[in-house]
């Protein structure tokens, strides 16, 4: 991240805290625990289609050990947490958010998502993220422990790192660094704004089609310099903004393609075919229709927002819930996710409800927030599931984490750390309470 750019995140969170008040002053991030950690008597979705009953989770040094229902309980130093009558889950992931980049969106001093220019692969987006945010813990408490935070703007916009949400700064939030570069597709469709007279705002000159088209074409010229940049043994002049494009090239980072229409969909195939990349479309409305090109090219889906309007007035009324189904039919690995900007993630295990009561299954609805989403991430191995090696990102809930209704996460563990759960929303609840003297 640029020099210039380090500076206005700093103003902007000073500007932001003289405005509005910092975030949640008395709730701190939770220490390691290094000893062992029993969870025991909950019905246990490990994330992977699996359900365990009566079961127990051995944690140890922020790992999980094992998991089963016949693991004896030392009777020595350990913290034991008894989740019976409850659902025990792995944390839910994010995989798409500006949390902590945005604060306000209509205070632009708030705001630190997107850089100046068009092509801009040597932006960071963890070292703006704000992990004193007030949006983080009303997220967290809803069951969502780690987050993919992506920069925005122009046609390449940076790379994206997943966070875990429980932190002092983004050095310790830090989870996966700079595992995805973000490509803003351009428009491939003339549809015209009803509402821009009334927001002030007009299209530019031209046919938008065929500016989409001229702008991927720069796109694809700037990929093959960066590749040829890469493949160079011997660079005299190093370009910043093409070392940051090599992992791309070494699939050791992923391309993330924000793209929603059927044509613009084929572009990002091209993409695998010319350049043989690692892959993935965010946002993907109309997947549904080329599921098997999709499949065939292994190229996973991430869901923005499942409720919303069908994109065209032809497609069914239910077709954002029901897309799930279809790419889980077709064997397209896919992510459920909630880029709503009213509430920020927090409504993301209800999005997964959603898309189990349109074809999908409970747990595979869970696993697309949980095991299908650290799989298109790039942390499976750490994450996503309730298994033995893996980190103890644990929730436990009283009810149904995916029916708004009865959800209620009652505790959370990040690397076995134990979560203060207080948020902004309940500080409020309780103020307010105790104003008017409700029970």
């Amino acid at each position: 991240m640029h020099y210039r750019k380090l500076l206005f995140s700093a103003a902007a969170a000073f500007v932001f805290g003289l405005s509005i008040g910092r975030a949640q002053d008395d709730v701190y991030p939770a220490k390691p625990y290094n000893g062992m950690l029993i969870i025991k008597n909950g019905t246990i979705h490990v994330g992977n289609g699996q359900v365990i009953e009566n079961g127990t989770i051995e944690v140890y040094a922020g790992k999980i050990r094992r998991v089963g229902t016949d693991i004896p309980v030392p009777m020595d130093d350990v913290k034991v947490f008894d989740a019976r009558g409850k659902h025990v889950y792995p944390g839910l992931i994010l995989s798409v958010s500006n949390l902590g980049l945005v604060e306000v969106p209509t205070v632009r001093a708030t705001s630190d998502v997107r850089e100046i220019g068009e092509v801009n692969p040597s932006i960071r987006s963890l070292v703006a993220y704000n992990t004193d945010s007030k949006i983080i813990n009303t997220v967290k408490s809803n069951g969502v422990l780690l987050a993919n935070i992506v920069p925005d703007g122009g046609l390449i916009s940076g790379s994206s790192s997943v966070v875990q949400l429980d932190a002092w700064n983004w050095e310790d939030a830090a989870y996966h660094a700079d595992g995805g570069m973000h490509f803003r597709m351009p428009t491939l469709y003339n549809r015209p704004n009803p509402f821009a007279a009334f927001l002030g705002t007009q299209a530019p000159a031209g046919d938008p089609v065929k500016r989409g088209l001229e702008q991927i074409e720069q796109v694809k010229a700037y990929f093959r310099e960066a590749k040829a940049y890469a493949a160079a043994r011997d660079v005299k002049e190093t370009n910043l903004k093409m070392e940051a494009m090599r992992n791309l090239f070494s699939r050791k980072q992923k391309l993330f393609i924000h793209c929603d229409v059927v044509r613009e969909m084929l572009v990002a195939v091209d993409f695998v075919k010319e350049f043989g990349l690692d892959v993935v479309i965010v946002g993907g409305s109309e997947s549904w229709q080329i599921a098997d090109l999709l499949k065939q090219h292994n190229i996973p889906v991430i869901l923005n927002q499942m409720h919303s309007l069908p994109n065209t007035p032809d497609d069914d009324v239910d077709q954002p819930f029901k897309t799930a189904s279809q790419l889980r039919k077709a064997g397209v690995l896919f992510a459920i996710n909630d880029e709503d900007g009213q509430h920020r993630g927090k409504n993301l295990p209800f999005n997964a409800g959603t898309a189990a009561a349109y074809g999908l299954g409970k747990e595979e609805a869970l696993q697309a927030i949980t095991l299908d989403a650290a799989r298109i991430l790039g942390i499976a191995d750490r994450t996503g599931s309730i298994e033995a090696g893996k980190d103890a990102n644990i929730l436990i809930s009283e009810g149904d984490i995916l029916d708004m209704r009865s959800s209620r996460v009652t505790h959370a563990f990040i690397q076995g750390r134990h979560l203060d759960l207080t948020d902004k929303h309940q500080q409020l609840y309780e103020r307010y309470k105790k104003k008017y003297e409700l029970k």
